[in-house]
């Protein structure tokens, strides 16, 4: 019975901690305004603005994990550099080590009256901000008391001689304490937790400090599992990132296991001169290994890249996503060639439009994840470029143009709206097309057809408007208008044929609703690419 309950206690003591790190982290994202995407995206300039991003990141979501998914996202996406996702990653190493300084603060004593305030704030205020800093209390009480738990339920392990043997050969045979370290992780999937019990196994004595540095490494290695799962799915460029997580662990973990006698010898010497206790002094060990790990590796950063790019081979099909033709200088140089870079962007948002319904069609008639994924990563392209040609133009705007200039730029203005507008419908048509599956609605071969039918008339409007616009042209542009007639008179028929099909039960409640949604959805789309194609015939009756 005393192992079971030792087991039960370690185990209940790990949920806990597992919870009240992420609730804690939940809070805190919620706290920061949750742009944490922007942030990672806008100021990762180069790889040192990375480490320092990937930094405060991490303090403000408690997850070296949850940092490094989101940026093997953002490099997927084409939002961000190889060059600059390494920067961002060892970031995310020092970054967490936070948690591990706040286990080493004796603050257990007043954990259950952190929780108390935690759950005032969270059950009789209202407000957001009130609710968060709650959420933030309840969630770090709840680290205490898990790791207090943890710790009570090791304790009788002092007693087991198997183990005591055990972690004393992790300090004549580091590696099996680096594999003990990141087989443990890959299972908990949080580094935090691993050291978190580390610490309490060094603090009652259990492993000595030579044992306990192996099992430290191996962590900080078992903790890239999560990035490459994230990254499996995703773009070359992605996996990319997550091998040099990897390696970047590895080769640290390799230098210090090298320069381990050192090391043992300067943490006893740095905890005796600071009177460290034994918690802190893993904290501190843990901080000095990602911090120094960072020191060495950041010079070779594109050393670094190479060796990634020749381990994990292929073409990458992710497309730099960012700003491609915009160039401030040009604003006060040169306003008119300014303006044609501007037209060019459009232009390019307009292309990820077509690729992002073709993405959508491809999802709907194959199925296949990767379209669905792909078209929300266009619809963030495209959101992004959205924003950087706004703030071009109406910077441009303060210049002085010529006539035609200065109809252009209003058009362009129009033309950004209405296809962020055909990228929220696609990401719609995803949003149905998910539904669709998860309740298992099947559509029938006719109207299986009849969707093919449309969508392919709205995709070679899109394509022609978007032509159109790129050499403004107004052949092309009359010809949207002439698809435009052919997609409403093809919506009207669809509909009737819909309701005929409802009437004599051929077709489900539920499919139907989701297969009027799409062609909705598909009409809509059409309505946008004549808008766009209205702006070069300038033509006034503009479609909202």
């Amino acid at each position: 019975m005393e192992w079971q309950t030792m087991i039960f206690q370690f185990l209940g003591g790990l949920g806990l901690f597992l919870f009240a790190i992420k609730y804690m982290g939940d809070g805190l994202q919620k706290a920061a305004g949750d742009r944490l995407r922007e942030i990672l995206d806008r100021f990762t300039t180069n790889p040192i603005m990375g480490v320092l991003v990937g930094i405060v990141v991490t303090i403000l979501i408690q997850s070296s994990s949850g940092t490094t998914v989101i940026t093997v996202g953002l490099v997927s996406a084409g939002f961000m550099t190889l060059r600059q996702a390494i920067g961002v990653i060892m970031g995310a190493n020092i970054g967490t080590t936070v948690t591990a300084f706040i286990i080493g603060f004796d603050v257990g004593a007043y954990s259950y009256p952190i929780m108390a305030l935690g759950a005032v704030l969270l059950f009789f205020f209202k407000k957001d901000r009130i609710q968060n800093i709650g959420q933030i209390l309840f969630g770090f009480a709840g680290l205490f008391i898990g790791l207090e738990m943890m710790g009570d339920g090791m304790k009788p392990l002092r007693n087991w001689d198997a183990f005591v043997d055990l972690t004393l050969s992790f300090s004549d045979h580091p590696i099996l304490g680096v594999v003990a370290g990141t087989v443990f992780t890959l299972i908990v999937q949080s580094s935090s937790a691993t050291v978190g019990i580390l610490q309490g196994l060094y603090a009652e004595g259990l492993i000595p400090l030579g044992g306990a540095l192996p099992v430290l490494f191996g962590d900080n290695i078992g903790t890239t599992i999560t990035a490459v799962l994230a990254a499996l799915a995703a773009s070359v460029a992605a996996r990319r990132a997550a091998a040099a997580h990897v390696i970047f662990n590895v080769i640290g973990t390799i230098i210090f296991l090298i320069i381990l006698p050192l090391f043992v010898n300067y943490v006893d010497w740095i905890s005796g001169v600071l009177g460290l206790e034994e918690k802190m002094q893993i904290a501190f060990a843990h901080g000095t290994f990602n911090v120094v790990n960072t020191l060495i590796q950041l010079p070779f950063v594109g050393l670094l890249a190479v060796l990634v790019t020749k381990i994990v081979p292929g073409e990458d099909a992710s497309v730099e996503y960012g700003a491609k033709y915009l160039d401030k200088t040009l604003i006060g140089q040169s306003p008119s060639i300014a303006l044609g870079q501007a037209k060019e962007e459009v232009v390019r948002m307009g292309e990820f439009s077509v690729k992002g319904l073709q993405e959508s069609m491809d999802y709907l008639f194959t199925g296949g994840s990767k379209h669905a994924n792909m078209t929300i990563q266009l619809e963030e392209a495209i959101n992004n470029l959205d924003r950087v040609t706004t703030d071009y133009l109406v910077e441009l705007s303060k210049e002085s143009l010529s006539e035609n200039d200065s109809k252009l730029h209003h058009s362009l203005f129009q033309n950004i709206r209405d296809i962020e507008r055909v990228g929220d419908h696609f990401e719609n048509l995803v949003e149905l097309i998910q539904a669709k599956d998860s309740h298992r609605v099947k559509f029938s071969e006719e109207a299986t057809g009849e969707l093919k039918e449309m969508y392919e008339l709205v995709l070679d409007t899109v394509s022609l408007s978007v032509l159109a616009l790129d050499k403004q042209s107004k052949d092309f542009a009359r010809e949207v208008l002439s698809k435009e007639d052919r997609i409403d008179e093809l919506e009207r028929v669809l509909r009737k044929r819909h309701i005929h099909r409802l009437n004599k039960g051929e077709c489900s409640g539920q499919a139907g609703i989701i297969y009027a949604d799409i062609i909705s959805n598909l009409e809509r789309i059409g309505d946008h690419a004549v808008n766009i194609a209205e702006t070069i015939l300038e033509e006034n009756h503009h479609i909202l």
